[in-house]
């Protein structure tokens, strides 16, 4: 029963309802998009680098440590030199304090503010639940969102976006179950072009998303 009720609280704080701003970040996306990432297997297959070398491999790794008991501070300050770009810096330090606030009025207990990986890995350290499920809880949240704000931006509908975030469930599961188990050693990425894209987001003319 206690698992249960662990799961049922990680599905409400990485569920899209949760009042993070989760909707409002692309990671870059609308940029790529702008410049013709115009389809539902473009935009599965730009979200399966970032997962696999990007921003959702070095979130996930810094939520692994930060469960295994690892300083909270140290990992603060990884996230953060890991963030490749101001509007990436900005959308983890964001959410992590919205996340954090949150969570500390839901529950009474404080969670300091920090980038959210860190700031849901301090919470998620009482649950009853395996590393490697609330390492993919997180990923699946992440890689939602962007399938979501894909959604928003192009003409495509709900089944192709569905069928695009389904598809994204192995590569998910996989990247969770590594990083349960890396070392600070494993903290690198090779998503060039999604790094690229998001500092040119920062002198996007019209924007729908904040990053």
């Amino acid at each position: 029963m206690m698992a249960a009720l662990d799961r049922l609280s990680l599905i409400q704080w990485l569920s899209p309802a949760f009042p993070t701003g989760g909707f409002a970040y692309s990671h870059g996306l609308e940029q790529a998009m702008s410049e013709g990432l115009r389809d539902a297997d473009a935009v599965a297959g730009w979200v399966a680098d970032v997962l696999d070398r990007g921003g959702g491999w070095t979130d996930a790794v810094i939520l692994s440590l930060t469960l295994r008991g690892r300083e909270a501070s140290d990992l603060a300050d990884l996230a953060r030199a890991m963030a490749g770009s101001a509007e990436r810096l900005a959308e983890t330090m964001d959410q992590g304090r919205a996340f954090a606030a949150t969570v500390s009025a839901l529950e009474g207990t404080r969670v300091a503010a920090h980038p959210l990986p860190v700031a849901v890995g301090l919470a998620a350290r009482r649950l009853d639940l395996p590393a490697p499920e609330i390492i993919g809880h997180y990923l699946h949240g992440f890689a939602g969102n962007l399938i979501s704000a894909a959604t928003r931006f192009l003409p495509l509908g709900q089944a192709q976006a569905q069928r695009a975030l389904a598809g994204l469930h192995p590569l998910i599961a996989r990247t969770a179950a590594r990083a349960a188990m890396a070392g600070p050693e494993a903290l690198e990425t090779g998503c060039f072009g999604a790094d690229l894209a998001a500092m040119r987001h920062e002198t996007l003319d019209v924007r729908i998303f904040r990053t």
